[in-house]
């Protein structure tokens, strides 16, 4: 990498102004070429390549970063595709980066393909990266100071020197309104025409006069145009032309933004412009090519020259002849791939209309505003929407640069390129989706990759709902998208180590150390098992469980509960070994359990709700911890019993309650010798604390609602004791506020309770009989509290709920007297003949299962 100083560059003493004048028409140089270009811009473009075809210089100038100038001849390698950019970052600061993008109809990368191509030496002369990147603040902005003034000279106020824009002050004087379509049309539409082979070296050099006389004025006028920085940047090309003039005489060309040409032929001398450059910061920076999109030519970084619509304009540079006609043919090929109606003749008649548009409005040739209001008109029937899809695919375009394996990169990017073509993984610019099966291996290798790159930092792919909506652990959806900047993100990763799977693994082991919080460490456990990184799971335990064992907030650890759940039912599928996991995960639950009683009482509202969802949270992870064990004696006692069995252990302490962290109390597991785990009798336990949920009157009523709710979904409570505690928590002695809290606790509330009371009529009898029973007198007083609970469901499903009270409970012998009782929208009762035809079809689902008829023959 290069890490030049401006002292270490040979130089001549003599005057830039002696010699350098902007373009001529004379074919032998004998004088530097100054040719002022805008960024991007394929006019621009195509007066560069005429002008150097015309005047054969003997050295090319490009304005960029010197520290480019090895990575020049990769430009001409086969695999290089633009758009692509040259990316400069800090060595010990990765994220402190810069770029400098170019596109196929950017002057500068014709330049510099038409050096190449003709043995030319081709060389950069702009403010080298080093201090360039030195001289940004850390969120982005450069503070390079202005250059002192003599001191015969009162300094410049910056409030007087606003930012100029040159294009727009030009359009203004021109009676455009509008700059940019005052550039196109003096610029960006001029074409060579059909004796392009017949023009002079003066026809081609004239653009290039007209313009830098323009600037000339402009420069005059305003200065540096509010940018003081460029006095420093301009200082140092004056230097290193003064360099190439020493080494390759007068018959040089410098290809630079338009306004710096003015200052490039500025009478200065040597010591002068060394003087501006006095006391530059540097860092030490590394270079490279990497890949860049049309969309992110859009954005005003590197040169500074975004454009809204690169699609457009590389059509403009590409097209040969008839770049309209050719541009609404792209636009019928796209409609007709979205299955859209579009014929020759809608094309034809776009191409009439553009252009009949653009004689009305004067202009020489139809522009993109043009050929857009001939394609709504024509083939869009006025609408926006397949509009939207032109201006997203062909006028912005989704075309992501190559470049070559040979450019280079950090060992951790050649690593990541590696195995994205292993896994056959491509980087699009384009978001697209993919499902996986993780019982592929290819499949299974591109999810880890995924989720190494997430805990990394690098942003490619992010988890989606899968199109199948498959709820199988075995099943992963991703959206991907490659975009630009996660070259740097990759730089920065690889401090880390050199290879995906270390740099991930060296992350992960120092955000365990790091991390202070429980549930940051559950986390990392369950991003390590999904990621596959084996070698970091010893460490990242080991934090797990030394936090675990000093964390004794009980929201905390019914926070961390449900990621080590996930993480454990993932570690089937994903063949990891999970047993350590599942001892502290047993541990945390048996700590939730003995101390999230106390912690339910004296909450707030807000406190409350977020208490809520963690026992919403602690009661899915219990049932993945225990699913698949054989259910205790205690799952299948009576009612009584059970309830019997629950008011002792919340009355007395248990082992289970004294152990602190580890697996299940030793006696219980002498009772079932074969069987004994981590999670033997935990779903018991968990029963029996959410019945003490439920009874407690010191607990708010939203949990003792959703306890209640769990307990009757999970048939620890009959609808009889059910109804009891609802009647208790709705009694006109409880504050309506209460009152409230369990029945949205109960039936959900906004958390899409509202389907489950249209599917279980069991539930809406229960609410239906608490509602009839409540004395006229207290009914104005409740009927607020409902509404707050029931107007969080969905308009649908209180419609639904609506009929079914308007219906009424179903009468006890409904359809057993053969009576038709006519409810609106239901049968009059059990209909066993189309019963008889849905047995056949369960029949098939279960794959096997013997029907009636069969196991009785």
């Amino acid at each position: 990498m290069s890490d030049r100083t401006v002292s270490e560059a040979p130089v001549a003493e003599t005057s830039v102004a002696e010699t350098p004048v902007p373009a001529t028409a004379a074919p032998v140089l004998d004088a530097p070429l100054l040719l002022g270009v805008r960024h991007h811009g394929p006019g621009s473009a195509r007066a560069v390549r005429a002008a150097l075809d015309a005047v054969r210089p003997a050295a090319v100038l490009i304005e960029g970063p010197p520290e480019g100038d090895a990575l020049l001849p990769l430009a001409a390698d086969p695999q290089m595709r633009p758009p692509v950019a040259l990316l400069a970052h800090a060595v010990d600061d990765p994220g402190r980066a810069a770029f400098w993008p170019l596109a196929e109809f950017s002057p500068e990368w014709v330049a510099i393909r038409w050096a190449l191509a003709h043995g030319v030496p081709v060389r950069f002369i702009d403010l080298p990266a080093t201090h360039s990147l030195a001289l940004k603040e850390p969120h982005g902005e450069e503070s390079a100071p202005a250059p002192e003034a003599p001191a015969d000279e009162a300094p410049a106020d910056p409030a007087l020197t606003p930012a100029v824009d040159p294009i727009r002050v030009l359009a203004e004087t021109a009676g455009y309104d509008d700059p940019e379509r005052w550039w196109e049309d003096v610029v960006e539409h001029r074409s060579p025409g059909a004796d392009a082979t017949s023009r002079t070296a003066a026809d081609a050099l004239a653009p290039f006069a007209a313009l830098a006389e323009a600037m000339t004025a402009l420069r005059e006028a305003y200065g540096d145009g509010g940018h003081p920085r460029d006095a420093v940047r301009e200082a140092y090309m004056r230097i290193q032309l003064r360099t190439a003039r020493k080494e390759f005489g007068d018959g040089v060309a410098v290809v630079c933004g338009a306004w710096h040409v003015p200052t490039l032929a500025t009478r200065t001398t040597l010591a002068a412009d060394r003087s501006l450059l006095k006391g530059l910061p540097k860092v030490k920076t590394e270079m490279t090519w990497v890949p860049w999109t049309h969309r992110r030519l859009a954005r005003h970084s590197g040169y500074g020259a975004g454009i809204d619509s690169p699609g457009w304009y590389g059509h403009l540079f590409a097209a040969a002849d008839r770049p309209i006609e050719r541009w609404m043919t792209k636009v019928a090929g796209l409609l007709r791939s979205e299955d859209r109606s579009v014929s020759t003749a809608h094309v034809i008649e776009a191409v009439r209309l553009a252009e009949t548009l653009a004689a009305m409005r004067g202009r020489p040739l139809a522009g993109l505003g043009e050929t857009t209001d001939a394609v709504r008109a024509v083939m869009c029937e006025g609408s926006d929407v397949p509009l939207a899809l032109i201006q997203d695919r062909l006028v912005v375009g989704e075309t992501l640069g190559e470049v070559p394996d040979s450019a280079p990169a950090v060992p951790l990017q050649r690593d990541l390129t590696r195995t994205q073509r292993t896994l056959r993984l491509k980087p699009e610019a384009l978001e697209r989706q993919i499902d996986l099966d993780l019982r592929k291996e290819t499949d299974a290798a591109r999810s880890r990759l995924l989720y190494r790159l997430r805990l990394l930092g690098i942003g490619w792919g992010e988890p989606a709902e899968g199109r199948s909506r498959n709820t199988g652990t075995f099943r992963e959806s991703w959206r991907l998208r490659w975009e630009p900047e996660l070259h740097v993100r990759v730089a920065e990763a690889g401090v880390w180590g050199t290879t995906v799977e270390s740099a991930a693994t060296a992350k992960a082991e120092s955000q365990a150390l790091a991390a202070t919080a429980l549930s940051e460490v559950t986390a990392l456990a369950e991003q390590c098992l999904l990621a596959g990184l084996a070698d970091a799971l010893p460490v990242v335990m080991k934090a797990l469980a030394d936090r675990a064992a000093l964390d004794a907030d009980v929201g905390h650890l019914a926070d961390a509960l449900p990621a080590l759940a996930r993480s454990l039912r993932y570690g089937d599928v994903r063949a990891t070994d999970t047993a350590a996991l599942s001892e502290v995960a047993a541990g945390l639950a048996e700590r939730i359990c003995v101390g999230l009683p106390p912690a339910c009482t004296g909450l707030d509202a807000d406190g409350a709700e977020a208490l809520r969802r963690q026992v919403d949270g602690v009661h899915s992870a219990i049932g993945l911890l225990t699913a698949g064990t054989r259910p205790a004696e205690a799952d299948t006692a009576t009612p009584v019993e059970a309830e019997d069995t629950s008011t002792e252990a919340a009355t007395a302490p248990t082992e289970a309650d004294a152990a602190p962290v580890g697996p299940a109390a030793p006696a219980e597991a002498d009772a079932t010798p074969a069987e004994a785990t981590p999670t033997t009798g935990l779903r018991d336990r968990w029963s029996a604390v959410l019945r003490k949920l439920a009874g407690r009157d010191t607990v708010a009523g939203i949990i003792r609602g959703r306890a209640t709710r769990l307990l009757l979904d999970d048939g620890g409570l009959t609808e009889d004791e059910a109804a009891r505690l609802m009647g208790l928590a709705l009694s006109p002695g409880t504050p309506p506020t209460d009152a409230a809290a369990w029945i949205e606790g109960f039936v959900g509330g906004a958390s899409g309770g509202g389907m489950l009371l249209v599917h279980d009529e069991r539930l809406l009898a229960l609410v239906d009989t608490w509602l009839t029973g409540v004395p006229a007198d207290t009914f104005t007083d409740v009927l607020p509290l409902l509404r707050r609970t029931f107007s969080a469901f969905e308009p649908g499903v209180r419609r639904t709920l609506g009929e079914l009270a308007r219906r009424g409970p179903a009468p006890e012998h409904a359809g057993s007297d053969g009576a038709d009782h006519g409810y609106p929208g239901f049968g009059p009762g059990l209909d066993t003949d189309r019963a008889d035809a849905v047995e056949q079809v369960l029949h098939l689902l279960l794959a096997g299962a013997a029907t009636p008829a069969e196991a009785s023959a």
